[in-house]
């Protein structure tokens, strides 16, 4: 079963056309695309790897 994401924009976001931004949907795992790109490539993180990377910030 393909579960369905719903993607949000990062809270950087420079908020106009050209910015560079980033979104992300938390659908059992992190998948994290460019929002100017949303049909390119996603990249995936574990659920245990997104943490650890939240936590290093």
């Amino acid at each position: 079963m393909i579960q369905e994401r719903t993607w949000r924009k990062s809270s950087y976001s420079g908020g106009t056309e050209d910015s560079n931004c980033v979104e992300i949907a938390l659908a059992g795992a992190a998948h994290v695309r460019d929002s100017k790109h949303p049909e390119g490539a996603v990249l995936t993180f574990a659920p245990d790897a997104w943490r650890k990377f939240l936590e290093s910030r």
